[in-house]
C-alpha cells in the first residue's frame, strides 16, 4: 500500500509540473501561441477537403489547456464548413491531463466567459464539445473513428523525466549525458503519441501538429537572439540556491518535463521501408518550421514613446509565467503555501528587473516544427 501511495505521488507531481496555470490565465496570457495557431488555419481547412464523407466529424484538440488558444481556429473551421453547405454532426474533444482547467474550457465554449462571440458551440447547431482527462500519450478515442487530430505547443512534453538535470533547468541547459536521456526519452514518446493516433484516426484522417522544437538555425521558444529565456531561468533559480533561498534538492527539482525536438527527430519513425510508420500506417505530408514574434517585444519597439521598459517587463513576464510556474512550484516541496508563493514572487521579480533593465535583448519568439501526418 505504501509502494502505491508513493506512485500515487510522484503521478500527482508529475500532473502538477505538466499543468498550465488555471482560471482562463494561460490563455490570456500566450497571445503568441494563439497568433501561431491562427496562421495554421489553412492546414485544417485543406485537411478538410481531403477526408473523409462519413455522416459524422470528430476532431480533437490534444492538451488543449483551457481551450482559449485555439478557440478562434475552430470558430474558423466550423464557420467555413457551415458556409460550404456541410451541415454533419461535428464532435471536438479536447484532451488534457487530468489536472487541466477543464471548468474554464466548458464556460468559455459556451459563451460563459470571454470571447463570447466565438463560443461556436452555441453558435452552430450539430456541434458537440465533450473533455478527456487522459494524456496524449495513450489512445482516447475509439480506433478508426477520428476524422481530424489537432494539438498545438503541447507535445513537447515528456510523459516521464528520465532523469533530473543537476545544473539547469531546462534539456537545452542539460549536460551531453542528460541530454542523450531526454532524446531518448522523446523518440519513445514520439512513437507512442503516433501509434496511438494511427488506431484513433480513419482511413484518410489527418493529424496536424504544431510542436515546440529546435530549427535549422538552432533556435528554439525564447532563444532566438539577444537573452535566452531558459538561460535567465537558470540564472533567477540559481540566484535562489545561492543566495539559501532554495535547498539544492528544490533546485534539481525544477527540471522541466520537456524535450524540443529537431525536424530530424519528428521525422526518424517516418525514414526508411522499415520505420515505424509504414508499419502503423502513417504518411508524412509535410513538416516545416515556423517563427514567430513575440507579440509583447514587438508591441513594445512599436510604441517606445509611450511604453516605459517597466510596462514591458510587467507585460512580458507573464507570458513565460503562464506555463512555467508550476514547474517551480512543484519544486519547492514541504514548504507552506506562503512560503512558496514568497519564493515564486521573487523569482518572477528578479526575471522581470532583468528584464525592465534591458529590454532589447528580451523577447518570447515562437519557434514550431509543424507536421501534417495522414492514416493511410
Amino acid at each position: 500500500r505504501n509502494i502505491m501511495v508513493e506512485n500515487e505521488k510522484a503521478f500527482l507531481n508529475t500532473q502538477s509540473e505538466l499543468s498550465m496555470k488555471g482560471a482562463g490565465y494561460y490563455s490570456k496570457k500566450t497571445i503568441g501561441a494563439k497568433i501561431a495557431i491562427d496562421s495554421l488555419q489553412h492546414l485544417i481547412i485543406d485537411a478538410l477537403n481531403n477526408i473523409s464523407k462519413s455522416k459524422n466529424l470528430r476532431f480533437a484538440d490534444f492538451g488543449s489547456a483551457d481551450g482559449g488558444t485555439s478557440q478562434e481556429l475552430w470558430y474558423n473551421v466550423i464557420s467555413v464548413m457551415r458556409e460550404r453547405g456541410d451541415h454533419r454532426p461535428i464532435e471536438i474533444i479536447y484532451t488534457d491531463l487530468a489536472s487541466n482547467d477543464f471548468s474554464t474550457l466548458f464556460k468559455t465554449m459556451q459563451g460563459m466567459g470571454e470571447n463570447v462571440d466565438l463560443a461556436y458551440q452555441k453558435e452552430f447547431e450539430n456541434v458537440f464539445v465533450h473533455g478527456c482527462g487522459t494524456g496524449f500519450h495513450d489512445q482516447l478515442v475509439t480506433s478508426g473513428t477520428l476524422s481530424l487530430g489537432f494539438s498545438a505547443t503541447a507535445m513537447h512534453y515528456v510523459s516521464e523525466k528520465p532523469c533530473q538535470i543537476l545544473n539547469h533547468v531546462h534539456m537545452v541547459g542539460a549536460s551531453d549525458i542528460e541530454r542523450s536521456k531526454f532524446k531518448k526519452q522523446a523518440l519513445v514518446d514520439w512513437e507512442a503519441i503516433l501509434s496511438a493516433r494511427a488506431k484513433e484516426l480513419e482511413p484518410g484522417g489527418r493529424f496536424i501538429c504544431i510542436n515546440f522544437g529546435i530549427d535549422e538555425n538552432g533556435r528554439y521558444l525564447g532563444n532566438t537572439g539577444g537573452k535566452s529565456m531558459f538561460e535567465s531561468f537558470n540564472r533567477h533559480w540559481k540566484g535562489h540556491l545561492d543566495s539559501g533561498i532554495i535547498t539544492e534538492e528544490e533546485f534539481i527539482s525544477a527540471t522541466f518535463p520537456q524535450h524540443y525536438r529537431t525536424v530530424e527527430e519528428f521525422s526518424q519513425p517516418f525514414v526508411g521501408n522499415d520505420c515505424l510508420a509504414n508499419k502503423i500506417g502513417l504518411k508524412l505530408n509535410r513538416i516545416f518550421t515556423k517563427l514567430t514574434k513575440c507579440p509583447y517585444r514587438q508591441e513594445y519597439e512599436n510604441n517606445k514613446a509611450t511604453i516605459t521598459p517597466e510596462e514591458f517587463a510587467k507585460e512580458f513576464i507573464p507570458t513565460t509565467r503562464s506555463w512555467s510556474e508550476t514547474v517551480f512550484r512543484s519544486a519547492l516541496k514541504n514548504r507552506t503555501f506562503e512560503e512558496t508563493n514568497q519564493i515564486v514572487e521573487s523569482f518572477y521579480k528578479n526575471y522581470e528587473n532583468e528584464v525592465a533593465n534591458s529590454p532589447s535583448e528580451h523577447s518570447m519568439d515562437y519557434v514550431h516544427i509543424v507536421m501534417e501526418i495522414e492514416r493511410i
